[in-house]
């Protein structure tokens, strides 16, 4: 069992972006924790995280590259990913009362199932905890994007890890779900799964050309996601809309985002474009922290800084690779072949 790539930095950045994202920069993992449970933390909360979170986006991430796969196939796994997590393994699906579905386990409940939050989080995951995890890696390294990182013995260690915790908590936390639901979401998993097997990589490709939307646009575009969320709890808070009406309104506003993107950006400069939507799905959750976390996670703000001191970092490096001179063909010589 190997990792292939040398240096193994990428593995490492999206080993623990893919947590870090979803779970602390949200305050689901309180980092405040260091503080007063420094070894709970560092030995048993994030560690599972990243077997959980961190596992799920390298298995994708590799089966988007060994089988040629493009983003669709990555966020349709990404939804598979997300109903494993919330459905399979800690049961929020079917959480009748509490944190962290609150009023959602009222707004949009059904047959058991909290059909509205379970919405909502399987495309948080798919976004949230996969795809934008794997785009970050891609700018940093872009010569790592499109190999193998692993062998099969890896990849079979690491799914059978994942799986492992998946089914452990399973067994362990309460509220699951009856036979039928949990037959019908391992039914979804294995469409979505059998969806993404046979998604062409150029689904969702960015169309031929420069982009024609500026940057500020881009970043809004990246914030509309997560808003639209808010905008969901808002109505489940005020039951101002019925919850088929908060579904439909999730499903369109996620579905003209990505509309506006495939019709908008191009090939041309395209990791420019990927970084402002990338900055602003993470302003996003920036916002959310200042404005509702920062009172019941300290320290929160701290993780706040540190993203935003990454993406600086992030965007100067894009600079720098942009204005490096290519050489044209022919312009230098070939060495001598022979003494």
């Amino acid at each position: 069992m190997r990792i292939l790539i040398r240096p193994r930095l990428p593995v490492l950045a999206l080993l623990l972006l893919a947590p870090a994202i979803p779970e602390l920069l949200t305050g689901s993992t309180p980092v405040s924790e260091l503080a007063y449970d420094p070894l709970g933390f560092l030995l048993v909360s994030f560690p599972l995280d990243i077997l959980l979170y961190g596992f799920g986006a390298l298995l994708i991430r590799e089966f988007a590259v060994v089988y040629h796969k493009g983003w669709a196939s990555i966020l349709l796994l990404g939804a598979a990913y997300g109903i494993a997590e919330e459905g399979f393994e800690v049961h929020t699906f079917f959480q009748p009362s509490g944190a962290p579905v609150g009023a959602l386990a009222q707004y949009g409940h059904l047959f058991g199932v909290n059909w509205l939050w379970a919405l909502a989080l399987t495309v948080f995951h798919a976004t949230y905890s996969i795809a934008l995890p794997i785009l970050l890696t891609n700018l940093w390294f872009p010569t790592a994007k499109g190999v193998r990182w692993f062998d099969r013995g890896a990849l079979g260690l690491m799914a059978t890890v994942y799986l492992l915790e998946v089914v452990g908590f399973g067994f362990l936390v309460g509220h699951g779900p009856s036979p039928p639901v949990l037959g019908f979401f391992v039914g979804v998993v294995a469409l979505l799964i059998a969806i993404a097997w046979r998604a062409p990589q150029y689904v969702l490709a960015a169309r031929p050309g420069p982009r024609s939307i500026g940057r500020n646009s881009l970043v809004l575009l990246g914030t509309g996601g997560f808003a639209a969320y808010v905008v969901v709890l808002f109505f489940s808070s005020t039951w101002v809309v019925p919850a088929v009406g908060a579904a439909v309104f999730l499903v369109l506003a996620d579905g003209g985002i990505l509309l506006v993107i495939q019709r908008s950006v191009g090939a041309v400069d395209l990791e420019r474009s990927e970084f402002y939507f990338a900055v602003g799905m993470l302003s996003a959750l920036f916002a959310w922290d200042v404005v509702i976390e920062f009172i019941g996670v300290p320290g929160i703000l701290g993780v706040t800084a540190i993203f935003i001191y990454l993406l600086i970092r992030l965007d100067r490096t894009l600079t720098a690779r942009s204005q490096i001179p290519s050489i044209p063909l022919g312009a230098v010589r070939p060495p001598l072949s022979g003494g």
